[in-house]
């Protein structure tokens, strides 16, 4: 099967309870589609650094243990990995906090070893990053990167480029714009929502907003329960199923969707199944709190149909 390189940082995960009181995980944008895609049996490496301590080791030993790949995460000495926290609100928003200014991965493309992380791009099926992972570096280390892209894009890799945008981690939008045009001019697929780009061009309709995007596979998804799916010039309407139980928290919703629509893809799934794919998963995820829900309460068939709770293994 395809393999998969998931670009981008893992940050030590706290969330906060209705008592106040603040239980530990880790997440990140990038990282939970890695898992996600690992889960639903797609190979994938995650490309990260982290620091030297004993929460960095167990995040990598918490990857292996999901089968992703952690050949290419780089392990700095006196580093440490970035923190967030969480809260959600009674209809499971959330909203986070973040404290990652230093964080091992900021130092990922400027490292001895970054000419050797960029070149084996070239040798994975797909590459997928996100927004996020392009707002961690400078603009040297931005430019390295698309240009490491671009080039795995002519040895045939596929990019994929989701548009989670977090409006701290650039300087100005305008700065954010350049970095998302030379995303998009790279990219194979784009998964995009309207909530990201309209905090980029305010004002636009959906159809507005999937007009930005040049590349010819796009998926934007919308305030409501659906997407956009533009595929050979033609746009159609995915709406999503109901949710199989209580949402209560919606971190990591796009996430989950983007694994499930790339798995479906990479098995030759038409965009129109990858999104349906991707509507099941996102709205088992959001039933449990957390980025990453339990392995038991993987549903099965996310890739083929109905979605079921999967049984827990002994």
């Amino acid at each position: 099967m395809t393999p998969v390189a998931c670009i981008g940082e893992c940050m030590i995960e706290l969330r906060q309870a209705t008592d106040g009181r603040l239980s530990r995980g880790y997440g990140g944008d990038t990282l939970n589609t890695a898992v996600y895609l690992a889960r639903l049996g797609t190979p994938v490496d995650y490309v990260t650094a982290l620091g030297d301590d004993p929460i960095s080791d167990e995040m990598a030993a918490g990857w292996a243990s999901e089968q992703v790949g952690t050949k290419w995460v780089m392990r700095l000495a006196g580093k440490l990995p970035g923190l967030y926290m969480i809260e959600t609100d009674a209809a499971g928003e959330r909203r986070f906090y973040h404290w990652r200014d230093s964080s091992a991965v900021r130092s990922l493309l400027s490292l001895p070893q970054t000419d050797d992380i960029l070149g084996a791009l070239a040798g994975y099926g797909l590459v997928y990053l996100s927004a996020i992972t392009l707002s961690l570096f400078d603009e040297n280390g931005r430019r390295r990167l698309i240009a490491a892209l671009a080039q795995a894009r002519r040895n045939s890799v596929r990019i994929a480029f989701d548009t989670n945008f977090r409006s701290r981690g650039w300087p100005d939008l305008e700065i954010a714009r350049g970095a998302y045009r030379e995303a998009f001019d790279v990219a194979d697929i784009v998964l995009a929502s309207t909530e990201d780009m309209s905090a980029l061009y305010a004002g636009e309709t959906g159809d507005q907003l999937l007009a930005r995007i040049p590349s010819t596979e796009a998926v934007m998804k919308l305030a409501e329960p659906a997407c956009l799916v533009r595929s050979a010039g033609v746009v159609q309407l995915v709406k999503a199923g109901p949710v199989p139980g209580i949402v209560v928290d919606t971190t990591a919703a796009g996430d989950s969707f983007a694994a499930a629509y790339l798995a479906a893809r990479l098995r030759g799934s038409d965009p129109v199944a990858a999104a349906q794919a991707g509507h099941r998963l996102a709205g088992a995820v959001v039933c449990h709190h957390g980025a990453i829900i339990p392995l038991d309460a993987m549903p099965d068939h996310i890739l083929s149909g109905s979605a079921t709770p999967r049984e827990a293994s002994v």
